[in-house]
């Protein structure tokens, strides 16, 4: 009785409410795994000190892109190649000393300006994102490949408050600005380059490439965080902005030569259009299979043997062999003979009775018994069926015959 009341107080170790949060939380584990798996490399930034547009130190120049949002100029921050024909906008380049220099290489068809580099920065081991000034970078490591080989840098000593004037037919015609204090003044020199903006002793700051759009610009203060917290300085950059922008395009600020390059990857094709609405079909039906498997209808299907054993294997696979034989409607006589040997024997009928005696006899009882078919016409019938459905006609009234004649429906 103990065995009996121990098992009829059983319960499940879970609740259904608690199998289904516990698949609901895995399955959202999962997928935030996966997405974050896939969206990885683009959310690992360097925040270290260095001179381009994710860094807030000094010489970075997130304040460039906060001011050029606040004088209502859309902002890109590019990771790939750009669309070629884009020819409206300015593309903004920063590359770093010993840097990738493939300016070219980066598809963009408008004005382009290459910021050089001119801070050397140590980390400051009290804030990850700040540095601590350490001179200037060594002229061997600037960057000189490609559009920068014929580019030399020249650097005045000690603080000056130098002013910028712009050269006849360039953007910077007629412009003459002054910024606030710069601590070695960097200017360059390049054979058969354009002077655009120079300084007061005729050095160029910003430069443009023979037959090209590529600017060079070799002063950073005046882009940089550093640079901008001067307000005369502030109002300088955002001349230089605003006069180098081809149009109405965006202001695109490119990080590839930093090292922030976007790689494809197929896990994250799988959640970028189109390829996003084969992944929604597929969670899709994972959710439906879930679904049909939680709500199963009907008793689980056992396997069964590739060759089925027993007699009733045997009499389908009888009755299949004389389907394709073709040779269903010559069993009708013969099933008449084993109907009326069946009722013979249920309702007692005399044993020497055989053939047409013992229908005679069946039919004279099944008459007092007020059977609405006879044997006979049973009989004769059957040896007159051609086909299948004939033949079920056949059986049915002959079975109908035997249930009255041995009053099984009663």
């Amino acid at each position: 009785m103990g065995l009996s009341e121990a098992g009829g107080d059983e319960r499940p170790v879970f609740r259904a409410r608690t199998v289904l949060a516990l698949v609901l939380v895995g399955v959202f584990a999962f997928s935030a795994f996966v997405t974050l798996a896939a969206y990885a490399p683009d959310l690992e930034r360097d925040m270290s000190c260095r001179s381009n547009v994710y860094s807030r130190c000094a010489i970075g120049f997130a304040g460039l892109q906060a001011l050029v949002k606040q004088d209502g100029a859309p902002v890109v921050v590019s990771r790939s190649a750009l669309p070629k024909g884009r020819t409206e906008g300015l593309l903004i380049v920063t590359p770093e000393p010993e840097g990738g220099t493939d300016i070219a290489g980066l598809g963009f068809g408008g004005p382009v300006l290459v910021v050089l580099p001119k801070w050397q920065v140590e980390r400051d081991p009290l804030r990850a994102s700040w540095g601590l000034k350490a001179g200037v970078v060594d002229q061997r490591e600037m960057p000189r490949k490609d559009v920068l080989d014929a580019v030399g840098v020249a650097r005045r000593k000690g603080v000056t408050r130098p002013t910028l004037t712009g050269a006849a037919g360039t953007p910077f015609e007629g412009v003459t600005l002054t910024p606030g204090p710069i601590d070695t003044l960097q200017s360059f020199d390049a054979k058969d380059w354009v002077p655009v903006l120079t300084d007061d002793t005729g050095q160029m700051v910003i430069g443009r490439m023979p037959s090209t759009s590529i600017y060079v610009l070799s002063e950073p203060d005046l882009l940089n965080t550093q640079g901008l917290a001067n307000l005369d300085t502030f109002a300088s950059a955002v001349t230089i902005v605003r006069d180098l922008r081809a149009g109405d395009g965006p202001l695109i600020f490119d990080v590839t030569l930093n090292g922030y390059k976007m790689e494809r990857s197929p896990l994250r094709l799988m959640f970028d259009p189109p390829f996003l609405a084969v992944t929604l079909c597929f969670a899709a039906a994972l959710v439906l299979a879930g679904i049909q498997a939680v709500f199963r209808f009907g008793p689980v299907r056992r396997p069964q043997r590739a060759f089925a054993l027993g007699k009733e294997a045997l009499t389908d696979n009888s009755a299949q062999l004389i389907r394709m034989a073709g040779r269903e409607a010559r069993m009708a006589p013969a099933y008449a003979a084993l109907t009326r040997k069946a009722a013979a024997r249920a309702v007692g009928a005399p044993r020497e009775l055989a053939g047409d005696a013992l229908t005679d006899f069946l039919d004279r009882l099944g008459a007092q018994r007020g059977l609405a078919d006879n044997l006979a016409s049973l009989s004769h019938d059957a040896g007159r069926v051609e086909n299948r459905p004939g033949l079920t006609a056949l059986a049915a009234r002959l079975y109908r015959w035997r249930l009255e004649m041995t009053r099984e429906r009663q």
